[in-house]
């Protein structure tokens, strides 16, 4: 347990904020092997046109950890965490609709 004066020091990501291949390999702790494997899995997709041009969104860092929880507590593979992912992505997408719709009839 976290002690009273402990600080927890982090960075902000959002989708304007970018980082590079190395640098999400780094923030995630993986080689950058695994990374392109994400990437060739379609579970992110960096902007840039090749491998060494490559940006990653704050919305890739995230996916990446989703990916490394999914394999390290369910076991699954990256064609599981693939499918998850686009499953929980859908899920997300019709409760925004459905919160819609409800203040609309309310």
């Amino acid at each position: 347990m976290k002690g009273e004066n402990e600080a927890v020091v982090g960075l902000l990501l959002d989708d304007e904020c970018f980082l590079t291949l190395g640098e999400l390999s780094r923030a995630c702790q993986v080689h950058a092997e695994w990374v392109v494997e994400l990437v060739e899995q379609g579970i992110i997709e960096p902007s840039g046109g090749d491998l060494r041009h490559w940006r990653f969104s704050g919305n890739c860092l995230s996916r990446v950890m989703q990916v490394q929880r999914l394999q390290r507590d369910l076991g699954v593979n990256l064609a599981g965490a693939a499918l998850a992912l686009d499953l929980l992505d859908e899920v997300r997408r019709l409760r925004r609709r459905l919160s819609i719709i409800d203040r609309e009839l309310f």
